[in-house]
């Protein structure tokens, strides 16, 4: 790994005969990331620059999910904006590798409504789309009178410890986070908080639900059924799906966590969501997995 103008990634991994969920090869060239400050250079026009800190787990060559979703739901936030609507349901769909490098984003109102819309926003990198992303954004109304919560609420991040399970996975994404776990982790189940140091962009702040959309994909690596790497399993997940019943605020995220493996390949995380003032969401990853 070296760093001069910009910094090359290359995979220190035997790959070869491993492949991407999705069907794609592992990719032997390398693939060019900029010197980091922050997870993505805006470079106008709706296209962007990934850094280091965007590097993938599964392959040094691609992007996390995580940060990209971030910046897909800042993307959406921005899509023909208006007072009294919320984001309620933001999906993910991962249509192959992510690559690195310069990409380009497009939004569009795909459902236009008075008190309801369906967005759609698509990361397209060398003439192909790797990510569709659909939000469903409804009006607000005061419904105090009748608000509730079922999920119960976690334990805050002082009353969790440093964790260093996360340095078993790669990328420059996981090694940005901050993590911090709750007793009790193990494989299948926890609970653990998360924050990142470094700005979503280069041109400024962001939303807070932006900030933590852009950690909530690391869900699927923080009570791995399995060990990450080696002779184990991959299980990479195809989809994000985040429900969200309010927005969310500040820079804790934190992830109450299961995991189950099928017998057919076929595996799901669920977690709900919290910020420091409690629950308010949840997200599902599909994962396909597969022996390595």
């Amino acid at each position: 790994m070296g760093v001069g103008g910009l910094l090359s990634v290359e995979n220190p991994r035997k790959t070869d005969s491993i492949p991407l969920a999705w069907g794609f090869p592992r990719l032997h060239r390398r693939r060019r990331f900029s010197v980091p400050d922050s997870f993505y250079r805006d470079l106008g026009g709706g296209r962007f620059e990934s850094t280091v800190h965007a590097q993938g787990a599964w392959n040094p060559a691609e992007q996390h999910m995580a940060p990209i979703s971030g910046l897909l739901t800042h993307c959406l936030l921005e899509c023909e904006p208006r007072e009294g609507m919320q984001l309620s349901r933001v999906s993910f769909d991962i249509l192959g590798m992510i690559p690195g490098g310069e990409f380009e984003v497009t939004t569009a109102v795909v459902r236009p409504g008075r008190t309801i819309e369906l967005l759609e926003a698509r990361m397209e990198s060398g003439g192909r789309t790797a990510i569709v992303a659909r939000a469903w954004r409804l009006s607000t109304q005061d419904t105090t009178a009748v608000a509730a919560v079922e999920d119960p609420r976690m334990p805050g991040p002082e009353e969790a410890g440093p964790h260093e399970g996360m340095t078993a996975w790669p990328g420059g994404y996981i090694r940005s986070l901050e993590v911090r776990v709750l007793p009790g982790l193990r494989p299948g189940r926890g609970q653990v908080w998360l924050r990142n140091p470094y700005p979503l962009l280069d041109t400024g702040p962001v939303a807070d639900v932006v900030r933590l959309v852009g950690m909530m994909d690391a869900a699927n690596g923080i009570a791995s059924r399995v060990p990450p790497g080696g002779d184990s399993w991959m299980f990479p997940n195809v989809d994000l799906q985040i429900h969200l019943h309010r927005m969310p605020r500040g820079e804790w995220l934190g992830l109450d966590t299961r995991v189950t493996f099928g017998e057919s390949g076929v595996g799901l995380t669920s977690s709900v969501v919290h910020d420091l003032d409690g629950p308010f969401g949840r997200l599902e990853q599909i994962l396909t997995v597969r022996k390595l």
